[in-house]
């Protein structure tokens, strides 16, 4: 089986060349670094050809084999397989290699459905069951839960997944490219931002794909400039589409304060889309990775459509935060809700709200919760959303957690249950502290990246807290990504 992102043997040969005719010259001039040393020493070199057993699934969804007890990951292969691999990057502690041949196929190995697989770098584990998808996550959280968090495996259940894996993203984001007259609109190749033109993706809610083919053709109706991120000259550089249950949202981001044929747009939409609820032209002429830019212009509609997670309903602004995946959010806050185990006469802590989607679910259960988060539009966005639904027992505080924990526990206040769900990276070690000195019952932890969740455990578990058990949850199913909710109690020794 060939690999995906071939590199030519030639270009191979030069890189295997450079490299030893730059280590030989190092040598020499007797200027080798530790790290260089390691490279050097390393049992297999840049353009060696070599067989590697698949043992484990890394961060980005790659098989995890060894060489020699040298780390070897390899993109595309699955643990269970023997494949022949070339290698395309050597570092201090691990290689890359590029899947030539699988010798021994895993039986849970399928044909990825999407043409686009293994171009577009928007999936990594089509190439396998989604019962293999779920299991490879659940064993993911166990690894990290272990070997980062020092605790006990088995607490780790199952992943819940979704009763259908496909079609489930309610957000889409294309970016535009191209030249004049030759207009892409896709997504980006695995690892780099060059474009790979396609306008259906059968992960996106099929009313996605229907907004993203109709501007796709507009835009060349129009003979739109594209976007050029490395001159930032031209004018269209994204489409987003969001679909909500009151309608859809579509937002035309362009470099340019002006719109071209900005009427004509709105008409040939609403005509060929009658779902559009609002269409907005948002502005960024910055030279940045980020999508949207500060300004907004309505062209059509109100600027928001509406959305429901049960029966809570929210009002969707370009900027708002929101779930991409609506059945699975709420497997994952009814997890988040169980674990609280509200009464009705508790304090609830939410550190990290957002826009107030937990504290709205905690709020249906409990007498009294405070939400903190940095983004004052989120707060904004979450007293509205209380309000709309009608609760009145929130409190929302513009701050960073780690500086409104340690206030709110100097100040006394001792919650009941406190809620995390924080960004990538995980909790500063002030809301941990603090947190723990607060003395909740219980802790709570929504967790986008396990790892991190893992590593925040573990600190909670010197303060006297005790993993009770881990639950993942798939929201994004074919990729490499899982969610986890972790339930944390105070130890009797320390209560």
């Amino acid at each position: 089986m060939n690999g995906t992102g071939r590199t030519s043997r030639k270009k191979q040969s030069k890189q295997h060349r450079s490299a030893n005719r730059s280590n030989s010259q190092q040598t020499m001039s007797g200027t080798v670094s530790k790290k260089q040393q390691a490279i050097l020493n390393a049992p297999v070199k840049l353009g060696d050809e070599v067989l590697v057993t698949i043992h484990g699934i890394g961060s980005s969804g790659e098989g995890v084999g060894r060489v020699d007890d040298f780390t070897v990951f390899v993109p595309f292969a699955l643990p269970g397989e023997t494949v022949k691999v070339a290698i395309n990057m050597v570092k201090k502690t691990y290689a890359t290699g590029r899947l030539l041949e699988i010798v021994t196929m895993a039986p849970n190995r399928i044909d990825a459905s999407c043409e686009l697989y293994g171009f577009c770098g928007g999936c990594q584990l089509q190439h396998i069951t989604y019962e293999g998808q779920l299991s490879l996550k659940t064993q993911k959280v166990k690894d990290v839960i272990e070997r980062i968090g020092h605790q006990n495996p088995d607490l780790v259940k199952p992943a819940l997944g979704p009763k259908e894996p496909w079609a489930y993203r309610n957000k889409m984001q294309m970016p535009v490219g191209g030249t004049k007259g030759n207009i892409q609109m896709g997504f980006y190749a695995m690892g780099s931002h060059d474009i790979v033109q396609g306008t259906n993706c059968p992960i996106q809610d099929e009313g996605n794909n229907i907004i993203a083919q109709a501007c796709y053709q507009i835009a060349k109706e129009f003979d739109i400039e594209p976007y050029d991120e490395h001159t930032g000259k031209g004018v269209l550089r994204h489409i987003i589409g969001r679909i909500g249950q009151s309608g859809w949202m579509i937002i035309l981001v362009t470099v340019t304060e002006q719109l071209p044929h900005k009427e004509k747009w709105v008409e040939k939409l609403t005509e060929r889309i009658p779902q559009v609820e609002t269409i907005v032209h948002n502005v960024n002429g910055k030279r940045t990775n980020v999508i949207l830019g500060p300004k907004n212009n309505i062209l059509y509609g109100d600027g928001t459509i509406t959305d429901h997670i049960k029966d809570l309903r929210f009002t969707l602004s370009p900027h708002s935060f929101f779930q991409v995946n609506p059945e699975q959010t709420t497997v994952l806050y009814d997890q988040a809700l169980a674990y609280a185990d509200l009464k009705g006469d508790e304090t609830v802590i939410d550190a990290y709200c957002g826009t107030g989607t937990i504290s709205l679910f905690l709020a249906h259960k409990a007498k009294h919760v405070i939400g903190i988060e940095i983004v004052e539009p989120a707060i904004i966005n979450a007293c509205e959303n209380a309000k709309r639904n009608g609760y009145d027992n929130t409190e929302f505080i513009v701050a960073d957690a780690a500086v409104e924990m340690p206030k709110l526990y100097k100040a006394g206040v001792r919650p009941d249950v406190i809620v995390f769900d924080p960004i990538r990276a995980g909790c500063k070690e002030e809301v941990l502290t603090s947190a723990a000195g607060m003395e909740p019952k219980r802790i709570v932890y929504v967790s986008c990246n396990p790892a991190t969740m893992a590593r925040d455990i573990e600190i909670l578990t010197h303060y006297g807290y005790e993993l009770k058990e881990v639950q993942p949850v798939d929201m994004f199913p074919m990729t490499a990504h899982v969610e986890a909710v972790a339930l944390l109690t105070r130890s009797k020794a320390t209560q």
